[in-house]
């Protein structure tokens, strides 16, 4: 596992990471402003109980994401929560302070200022594809947004539909598709969410949390149907500068 030497250091903590968007974005911002003295690496970590190794290896670490998969698993190392983080559950932002780990969520801000551009009057219902950390900040935006969803997954229970259960007039009432799965993300580019595209409109938003690549099946077939569509990179870029705000204020 990479270790940093750097008077500020900061990084993402998650698993199978090397293609992660994070250490270019925030290594260009730091060349961008001069920061000499601060650094950003990935700890790709095979299991989350290896969180308390990086942060005692690390004296000078000051910040970190969080991705895919520890997202939940991390807040039982967290000292303290703030208020969105808890109400939403997950976690994607640390700060590391002298009284311990502080989690934040800034997902939640980076997914309504990028989705807010596309709604339009009529949508007023969402599915959102998946079930993991990224999709309870989806939640909870739709929620003070008003617009109702259903959770989409393999099985369905209480408030969670099956993909099987996707049929035309389901497709019709909810017109914006929320992708939080990592279905379709490179290499693997030709996945997708198991919709019945066809009942694709131009009346839907598709927005996938992916951005890599920039298009992804799910997208193209949705532009196809003339559809709007929306990637994730606006997203990760309006959280990674909030991140940024919290470890600088």
């Amino acid at each position: 596992m990479e270790t940093g030497h750097a008077d500020n250091l900061f990084g993402l903590l998650g698993k199978n990471i090397s293609y992660s968007f994070s250490q270019g974005y925030f290594t260009e911002k730091f060349n961008h402003l001069g920061l000499k003295g601060h650094k950003y690496i990935n700890f790709d970590i095979d299991t989350i109980e290896k969180l308390p190794d990086i942060i005692r290896e690390n004296p000078n670490l000051k910040g970190m994401n969080v991705t895919i998969p520890y997202k939940e698993k991390v807040i039982p190392y967290l000292t303290a929560l703030n208020k969105k983080a808890k109400r939403i559950g997950a976690v994607n932002t640390i700060k590391i302070t002298p009284e311990g780990l502080k989690g934040y969520n800034t997902d939640c801000y980076g997914f309504k200022k990028s989705l807010q551009p596309f709604l339009k009057a009529h949508h007023k219902k969402a599915l959102i594809l998946g079930t993991g950390g990224a999709s309870k900040a989806i939640a909870y935006v739709l929620d003070e947004l008003g617009i109702d969803y259903y959770y989409v997954s393999r099985k369905a229970t209480g408030n969670k539909l099956s993909y099987d259960d996707l049929n035309k007039k389901i497709m019709d009432k909810f017109q914006i598709i929320i992708n939080c799965t990592p279905l379709g993300t490179f290499p693997n580019i030709q996945e997708k969410p198991d919709l019945p595209y066809k009942y694709i409109t131009q009346n839907h938003l598709l927005y996938d949390l992916i951005y890599n690549p920039e298009e992804t099946t799910f997208l193209k077939l949705g532009r196809e149907k003339g559809a709007q569509i929306c990637n994730g990179l606006k997203m990760l870029q309006l959280q990674a500068e909030k991140a940024w705000n919290i470890w600088n204020k």
